[in-house]
């Protein structure tokens, strides 16, 4: 027979390990010399000890889950409980023991930050909720837009409430978005239906202008030309696919009618000549507003040049396409500029892209509560083929919003 502190194999090749609640068979060896046989399931308590002091530097070191770290822990206990190895096995359970309440102390910890990230998230979305309330009365709809999709990009990189809190949060800030939306809407069907007014009004002025084309009558006929430009600068901007034909219409009719004047009264030339000078400075003073870098300014000072180079007549008829060209030059290009302003605002053209946009949003919302829903179910093969088309949508929503970006709305 032969013996240690922890063990002894018996004369029969039995093999027992030394317990608190005594002696325990470990196995029976049958193969070689009981020191042999010691010494294998001492190697095996080796082991346990080993595996036992990896577990406890993973719990320590890394991220394991509780979970997992319990069934590990169950899982070495049930190799020491089946005293299938030679060794101090009290100690063994004891440094178990104290690793439970290490990852129980863990979970605690955990299941406190995850009650505290909750209640931050829910404090991070009621005041989201509170901003997108406020912003839907707003005016400002290019700010207020680009800030509503900010607090949708921040509203997506928060973490999930419970259901019913989530839903009823989600409710108010959807409102709040698709009031804004319905009254900036209602704002630029103003504005179409201001272009639509215009437009008929500018109607009535060309077809007045042209009948009056071929008349000799030539002050009162002057005077009423320039009734009718004022009337023209007054009923604001048409319809931009037809502000420019209407325009070129009615100036060609005044054309008309100025050309045979001129002809008529070929000795006012000296007039005209002194009527070019003025022109040319006005002009000069028109072309200093170029570039335009303030529309509103720009625009309301050429107004004011313009007023100034209607009053003053018609130049030497040689020397009008130029003169002319250059006033015209800086006319379409604080033109352009309003253009390019009434593109970036386009309702209709916004309206699209924002029910695209809201369609996606709707849709990539569908398929994050079924994936959560999967997940919940332990169906990670629906989750994870759900997640894939997700990616799908997520990608065209961006292209969406960065569309809609280009209206600033």
């Amino acid at each position: 027979m032969s013996s240690d502190p922890w063990g002894r194999v018996d004369e029969t090749g039995t093999v027992y390990v030394r317990t608190a609640d005594g002696e325990q068979v470990v196995g029976s060896w049958q193969a070689g010399t009981p020191e042999e046989a010691l010494a294998y399931f001492e190697r095996k308590y080796e082991g346990l000890v080993v595996e036992i002091g990896l577990l406890e530097r993973r719990v320590r070191t890394t991220d394991l889950s509780a979970k997992d770290a319990q069934i590990a822990i169950d899982h070495l206990r049930q190799q020491v409980d089946e005293h299938h190895a030679v060794g101090d096995l009290e100690a063994l359970k004891k440094r178990l023991d104290a690793l439970v309440s290490v990852v129980e102390s863990r979970r605690e910890e955990r299941r406190a930050a995850k009650a505290r990230q909750t209640d931050e998230a829910r404090e991070a979305k009621e005041k989201l909720v509170v901003e997108a309330e406020e912003l839907a009365a707003s005016e400002q709809w290019r700010a207020a837009g680009e800030r509503l999709r900010a607090l949708v990009d921040t509203w997506k990189g928060l973490p999930r409430l419970d259901r019913k809190t989530d839903d009823e949060l989600w409710h108010r800030f959807s409102h709040a978005r698709s009031a804004f939306s319905k009254r900036r809407k209602a704002h630029f069907a103003t504005l179409d239906a201001q272009r639509e007014d215009a437009r008929k009004a500018k109607e009535k002025l060309v077809a007045e202008a042209e009948s009056l084309s071929g008349s000799t009558d030539w002050g009162t006929t002057a005077a009423r030309y320039r009734e009718l430009m004022q009337d023209w600068k007054a009923a604001g901007r048409a319809q931009r696919e037809h502000e420019d034909d209407l325009w070129n219409r009615f100036r060609g009719a005044q054309d008309v009618f100025f050309q045979a004047r001129s002809e008529v009264f070929a000795e006012r030339d000296a007039e005209q000549r002194e009527n070019l000078t003025r022109k040319e400075e006005l002009a000069a003073e028109a072309e200093k507003l170029l570039p335009v870098t303030d529309l509103k300014t720009a625009r309301a000072a050429f107004r004011g040049i313009n007023e100034r180079w209607e009053a003053i007549g018609h130049v030497p008829r040689d020397a009008r396409p130029k003169i002319e060209g250059r006033m015209h030059a800086v006319e379409r290009a604080i033109q352009e500029a309003e253009e390019s302003e009434w593109r970036r605002t386009n309702p209709e053209a916004r309206a699209r892209a924002a029910g695209l946009t809201g369609q996606l949003q709707d849709a990539v919302d569908k398929l994050q509560k079924q994936i959560d829903a999967a997940r919940a179910a332990g169906n990670t093969a629906k989750a994870d083929k759900l997640g894939r088309e997700l990616e799908g949508r997520k990608a065209l929503l961006d292209q969406a919003l960065k569309g809609l970006e280009e209206f600033g709305g």
